[in-house]
């Protein structure tokens, strides 16, 4: 006899869970896969169709955005990655990794560490941390690699290459145990323990925040390095350099904005998302899943959906105005 499947519902579907759990433990790689997509796709198509904008201002603004996208992921590839499946293996066996005195406090008044506020809040700026950290030579590489995407793709015909296999370092074994002791020892500290526990009810704005401060560092190391390039031309840098500080500016301002409006509206809907789900030992990692998505996707369709065309537009008319005053 063959049975009907049973379909539980929008707020407990097992697609849903298995997404928001592993954004959880992979909120930058889930960060970077959106930035490649959007900065790749739609905020080069944007930036390329941009009316009243001199040609070359254009492909310097859209080689910008491929190579910081393709940059980004790169770097977490090499850094999030490792950091994101060392914090993964203390969160399945604390008890190996972390103190007894310490995981007890992280433990303090809940049974699994898994619910514990201050250790999710703690282990995701571990792992957050990594973007903000990685900011300065991301954006040394991508200004660097600009005049390569303008000379291959928008100045000269492509040349043809064979695809290559690349490899991805493993950090199994005794690599991933040696750091994940590392890292419980860190997590063991009393002064980490007690920043935790202070500060843990900001856990549903930290994604938010770090962002923020990444973004900024992310601008102003741009802004130098186009400054100081060699090959970059002169008559371009400054619109480039504009391009970069205009989105972000207002990235945050209106990001800041909506994600609050958001997230005040949203609160009925993480109730009955917590009610629906309320034996499920995952819960916590789903709600600070929510949480890594709600400010990501705000940021990223203000800053690679609404803003480039406005922010190429301004860009060359700022450069402008300012060079004749």
């Amino acid at each position: 006899m063959k049975v009907t499947p049973s379909f539980k519902g929008a707020l407990n579907n097992k697609y849903l869970l298995s997404g928001l759990k592993n954004i959880s433990e992979h909120g930058t790689s889930f960060a970077a896969v959106t930035t490649l997509f959007m900065s790749t796709g739609l905020r080069t198509f944007s930036i390329l169709k941009t009316p009243s904008v001199e040609k070359e201002n254009k492909q310097y603004a859209a080689s910008n955005s491929i190579c910081s996208g393709l940059v980004k992921f790169a770097m977490v590839e090499a850094a999030a990655l490792p950091v994101e499946n060392i914090i993964k293996k203390i969160d399945k066996n604390p008890e190996k990794y972390l103190k007894k005195s310490a995981l007890n406090l992280y433990k303090s008044g809940v049974h699994k560490i898994s619910n514990s506020k201050s250790y999710s809040f703690i282990t995701q700026i571990i792992k957050l941390s990594t973007g903000f950290l990685t900011a300065v030579p991301k954006s040394v590489i991508t200004i660097s690699l600009i005049p390569l995407i303008m000379d291959n793709v928008f100045q000269k015909k492509p040349v043809p290459q064979k695809p290559r296999k690349t490899k991805h370092p493993s950090f199994k074994n005794r690599p991933h145990e040696f750091f994940a002791g590392c890292f419980g020892k860190f997590l063991s500290q009393p002064f980490v323990i007690k920043f935790a526990k202070k500060y843990s009810k900001l856990d549903t704005d930290i994604n938010k925040h770090i962002t923020a401060a990444t973004d900024i560092l992310l601008a102003a190391t741009s802004a130098v390095q186009i400054n100081k390039s060699r090959k970059i031309k002169e008559n371009r840098k400054k619109p480039l350099i504009y391009n970069n500080i205009i989105p972000t500016a207002f990235t945050l301002i209106f990001g800041y904005g909506i994600d609050r409006v958001i997230k005040s509206g949203s609160r009925q809907f993480i109730e009955k998302f917590k009610r629906a789900n309320a034996l499920d030992i995952n819960l916590p990692k789903y709600i600070e899943g929510i949480n890594i998505v709600r400010p990501t996707l705000i940021f990223a369709a203000i800053y690679y959906g609404l803003l480039p065309v406005f922010s190429t537009f301004m860009a060359e008319k700022t450069d402008k105005f300012l060079t004749k005053h």
